[in-house]
């Protein structure tokens, strides 16, 4: 029995007690993470934007972190690509960035931001789900307005990079969900 209770007590004391520290933590794991989920990489027939689970981790790290932190997250993984490491899909460099996923990529972190804005706080599923909602669309909103000055066409934006990818964004949002719930409440204590 005493056992137990100390076992209990050393589990509920925080290992890392520096708030400052939790929080680059928080922002250096979210940058991994997306750094490693865009290495899951399928290209797709007809469009130049393969699908990769980044959206997964960018939306999470917004609902985790709250906006500043994930943004900040984003921000971090965007600028150890822009200079050079090959965190993206196929590579890194600045010039990765102008290329056909830059749009998507820059509006990372404006998504993770209003994910963690519009859930707040609050323990709702409601919130989240319209939170993790609004940071897909912005993701693909920014994707598409890139690709169209690319193409030269709204409409061909369109098919190429929200089409091919609507089914396996609600997937995410799902997970994002079942994932953010069961996570959100010790996240909104530690960060």
């Amino acid at each position: 029995m005493r056992l137990q209770s100390h076992a209990l007590s050393w589990a509920r004391e925080d290992l890392v007690r520096s708030l400052t520290l939790r929080r680059t933590l928080g922002v250096s794991v979210f940058a991994l993470a997306t750094a490693f989920a865009a290495r899951v990489a399928i290209p797709l027939p007809g469009t130049p934007v393969p699908f990769t689970l980044q959206v997964l981790c960018v939306i999470l790290a917004g609902a985790t972190l709250g906006p500043r932190l994930g943004a900040a997250s984003q921000l971090a993984y965007l600028a150890v690509g822009a200079l050079g490491a090959p965190v993206f899909a196929v590579g890194g460099g600045l010039a990765y960035l102008l290329g056909p996923t830059g749009g998507y990529l820059m509006a990372f972190p404006v998504a993770a931001f209003a994910v963690g804005a519009i859930a707040g706080r609050s323990l709702g599923v409601l919130r989240l789900a319209l939170g993790l909602a609004v940071g897909v669309v912005l993701i693909h909103a920014g994707g598409t307005a890139w690709l169209a000055l690319m193409t030269g066409s709204f409409v061909r934006a369109l098919a190429f990079g929200v089409g091919p990818f609507l089914a396996l964004d609600v997937v995410k949002i799902i997970l994002a969900l079942l994932i953010g719930s069961s996570i959100r409440p010790r996240a909104l204590e530690l960060f």
